[in-house]
């Protein structure tokens, strides 16, 4: 209960018919059609403005329903075959590699993925010929292939560099995981350590901002993107700035986690759902949530739940049981998905025994690109805080029944003769049977004039060239000028100082300094004071993005009147003055040696 609920009822009338009619409600439509209500007036009110403790988790269905998904912008069709030549060349090239010498490498990462990186790079990633700094990739180390396996179509990687995947030396080797010490022209961050993606793409995020505030840098059009997997979300670093994000309001920043509920060992959360925890859990620390998990092959189910049997089953099924969906057929799902309730049969009724096993199988949103689509669009347009797109995909989708969902396939690292097969006529590729016969399997390419790579190369013009991409532009900067040294250098005379305050007072005269003060910048995260800095914050100030309103201190000296030393703070809107106490007696120093 708030304060404000503790405060006397203006009006106890009003409540008690506001509480009546819950009661009504819950009496006739049951305690879920109660709890819907809530939630939509909870909704509601939050648009009036009134200030209510938001929801922590929404139903388990996607954030955009299908009627308020924009239209898909450009041609589904040839994005389908750009994303059908990429699957199929990752898989040849991990699969080649452990054919010659065992290798290692990922494969069922990037099937189930594929969605969401291909979107991005055909209608949201910018590149850095556009206007700005372009936008900045963290992308999933187990992924990889699939990057490579586009730089191929693109031409900016041959053959013969990708069956040097994993074999770096002598050069020209392709690293397994993304780093830009690896591959230089092509990586922008390491992401692999698992925790430190996220953690870096946050600090990135919020460096571009200060980059703009301070106008060094035009960084306005420039997002940070960060590709994860929902097992690396329990790693602490992971999720230990998002706080930090939403607390400066970090629109310039969008976090995608493959939902695909599984690790190494088994379901990231065998007796729970992985998705509602990570909602909970971003919605608590500020981010805006944009859930995209069911197919377009639920959405007439869907429209038939006219009393929430089924959202409710989809909340209350734990992730280790929908993964035993993805494998068992129509009798099974049947009996234990739609068996638990009378109308959860009659839905179930009027679906086919081949429909059954796909909606678990394969119809989830994150391998159809319109879904994906919709929900990066939401993120992109989304202001005032960063946004979390958390996408359900099945692990190996594509890859045949001995991968998809399968626990063992973050550890199978080649596909079969049939395998293979199965997925060319999947993918409707133009690889004749002969092609597969050999014991190397082809590496396949449409041609440098075909319509996919001219619309490949078209959208990437229009987005401001290739991705991901590394660009290094030095800029020299004049040095400093001598005067602030040779201070130093003459030494204190006959006062000792500490070597802190011969510091800060090099650093205050490096600052006014025309020529490079705007790029001395001190970070101190707290206790200035300790170390006797105060004096900058006049002159420095504090960085405070979101601009908020003045600081007013409370705390008080022994005198009558309060004496306050003012910093300006750089915002992004108007300045703010930030007060500071300043007590009337100094704390004796400790001598120390001189700076000569």
């Amino acid at each position: 209960m708030s304060q404000l609920d503790q405060l006397p009822d203006p009006d106890p009338a009003e409540t008690a018919e506001w509480l009546e009619s819950l009661d009504s409600a819950a009496r006739v439509g049951g305690p879920h059609r109660a709890a819907h209500l809530l939630r939509r007036m909870a909704d509601h009110a939050g648009r009036l403005g009134a200030d209510l403790p938001r929801l922590l988790e929404t139903p388990y269905v996607n954030t955009i329903p299908t009627s308020e998904e924009p239209a898909y912008p450009g041609d589904e069709e040839l994005d389908r075959r750009i994303t059908a030549w990429n699957r199929w060349n990752a898989a040849v090239m991990v699969t080649r590699g452990n054919q010659r010498g065992g290798l290692g490498g990922h494969i069922a990462t990037y099937a189930s993925a594929a969605w969401l990186y291909e979107t991005g790079f055909q209608h949201f990633f910018r590149g850095k010929e556009a206007d700005g700094s372009g936008d900045q990739l963290y992308l999933q180390g187990h992924a990889s292939p699939g990057v490579y396996a586009r730089a191929f179509l693109e031409g900016r990687i041959d053959e013969a560099r990708l069956d040097r995947f994993r074999q770096e030396a002598g050069g020209d080797g392709l690293p397994s995981y993304p780093h830009p010490r690896r591959l230089p022209w092509l990586w922008e961050f390491p992401t692999v350590s698992m925790g430190l993606g996220p953690l870096s793409a946050i600090y990135q995020a919020r460096f571009n901002r200060y980059l703009e505030h301070r106008g060094i840098k035009d960084t306005s059009r420039s997002r940070v993107w960060a590709f994860l997997g929902d097992g690396e979300m329990d790693e602490p670093e992971s999720t230990a700035a998002l706080a930090l994000a939403a607390r400066e309001k970090l629109d310039n920043l969008t976090f995608v986690i493959n939902c695909n509920l599984q690790r190494l060992d088994g379901p990231v959360r065998p007796n729970f759902k992985i998705v509602q925890e990570l909602e909970a859990r971003f919605r608590a620390a500020g981010w805006n949530v944009v859930k995209s998990l069911w197919g377009s092959a639920w959405d007439a189910v869907l429209a038939r739940d006219t009393d929430g049997a089924l959202v409710r089953r989809l909340g209350e099924v734990p992730d280790a049981q929908f993964q035993t969906y993805a494998t068992r057929d129509a009798a099974y799902v049947r009996d234990h998905f739609f068996g638990t309730d009378p109308a959860l049969r009659a839905l179930g009724a009027g679906l086919g025994d081949a429909e059954l096993p796909e909606l678990f199988r394969t119809s989830r949103a994150g391998h159809e690109p319109r879904k994906v689509y919709a929900a990066y669009r939401a993120a992109v347009e989304h202001r005032g805080a960063p946004t979390v797109v958390l996408v359900q995909t099945v692990k190996g989708h594509t890859l045949g029944p001995g991968f998809e969902s399968r626990n063992a396939n973050h550890q199978m690292k080649k596909l079969t003769g049939k395998e293979f097969r199965a997925l060319r006529d999947l993918l409707e590729l133009p690889i004749p049977d002969r092609a597969l016969d050999d014991g190397l399997v082809p590496y396949a390419h449409p041609g440098e004039d075909s319509p996919e790579v001219r619309y490949l190369r078209e959208r990437r013009a229009a987005l401001g060239g290739p991705a991901p991409a590394r660009r290094v532009v030095p800029k020299p900067l004049p040095l400093p000028p001598e005067k602030p040294f040779a201070a130093l250098h003459k030494g204190s005379g006959s006062q000792e100082i500490a070597t802190t305050m011969a510091f800060v007072r090099l650093v205050k005269d490096l600052l006014k300094d025309e020529g490079t003060g705007r790029r001395w910048v001190p970070v101190v995260p707290d206790e200035a004071r300790t170390f006797g800095m105060e004096s900058l914050f006049p002159s420095a100030g504090l960085y405070s993005p979101p601009g908020r309103p003045t600081i007013r201190s409370t705390a008080t000296s022994s005198s009558t009147t309060r004496r306050r030393r003012t910093a300006r703070s750089s915002t992004r809107g108007s300045p703010r003055r930030v007060h500071w106490p300043r007590s009337r007696r100094r704390r004796p120093r400790t001598p120390r040696t001189a700076s000569r």
